[in-house]
């Protein structure tokens, strides 16, 4: 039997006019004592809180969604070097030192609790019901996992699958774990990246995600080449925000080589010739 771990969340709403107290779940914290895993995340697009509140500024709700979420990051890494101070909190107690309840447009929800044996499905499953099953979608979106399927089903009936193994690449101030990874000298690290999102401000936003995760790695970690499996968005009309996407991926540091959902065949048959020539010698 997997093992149960307690957990606390709390929700972040935006709170558009304070006099009507109106407001729109806009993120999640959730902290597991026994791991001291600490989980954020919080909302990059604002089509439905468009539609509640049509003079927001998108610009400036999307620049303090990332101040929130650098907040409480900071806050943990201090919070991480007094392990028994960290004990001995909940998700109430580091929001609170990140983000003080206070009159502002940001107020904190009260605390939830539970057990979980798999943090991260939990928090998933809790960001889903409580922040974005409301969201419209002109239809369902792909998956990271959904762009890598077909990869992975090549990679099969080639009897090559089970050579890529998952891989964290560190550097002095980060880590980044890759899904699909083998070693010829270097390491050749995959991800697929599904920009199948709501609006073009998403669809940038998850490529910066990225060039951040590789900028953080580039100094003092092993060497690596990265390859993205990349998902094209199912509106048209954010054609251009994909390729911009691309281009921010194409500029991070370590180099890294970009493969559209159409490539697949040429990225499938790219891992296979490399691993047969490295098996050959």
């Amino acid at each position: 039997m997997k093992e149960k771990h307690s957990y606390s969340y709390i929700v972040l709403r935006y709170v558009h006019d304070v006099m009507t107290e109106e407001f729109v779940n806009v993120g999640l914290v959730l902290y597991a004592p026994s791991t001291h895993a600490v989980k954020v995340k919080t909302r990059k697009t604002i089509g439905r809180i468009k539609d509640t509140f049509p003079n927001l500024d998108r610009s400036a709700f999307v620049l303090t969604m990332r101040s929130v979420e650098r907040s409480i990051s900071n806050t943990t890494k201090g919070l991480s070097a007094t392990p028994l101070l960290l004990s001995e909190t909940d998700a109430g107690s580091i929001v609170g030192r990140a983000l003080p309840q206070g009159d502002s447009s940001l107020q904190w929800s009260s605390i939830g609790r539970g057990f979980t044996s798999n943090i991260d499905d939990t928090f998933t499953r809790l960001y889903d019901r409580l922040i974005s099953q409301y969201d419209e979608h002109s239809e369902r979106r792909k998956s990271d996992e959904e762009v890598w399927r077909p990869v992975r089903e090549r990679l099969e009936e080639r009897h090559l699958a089970t050579r890529l193994t998952s891989k964290a690449i560190s550097s002095d101030v980060d880590e980044i774990t890759f899904k699909h990874a083998w070693k010829n000298g270097t390491w050749n690290v995959y991800e697929s990246v599904s920009l199948d999102l709501a609006d073009a401000e998403g669809i940038k936003e998850k490529a910066r995600r990225w060039l951040g995760h590789l900028s953080a790695v580039a100094d003092g970690a092993e060497p690596f080449k990265p390859h993205f499996l990349v998902g094209a968005p199912s509106d048209p009309e954010l054609q251009p925000a994909y390729h911009k996407a691309i281009e921010i991926l194409r500029r991070a540091p370590a180099n890294p080589e970009i493969f559209q959902e159409d490539e697949v065949d040429t990225l499938v048959s790219r891992i296979e010739d490399e691993i047969r020539a490295h098996d050959s010698h």
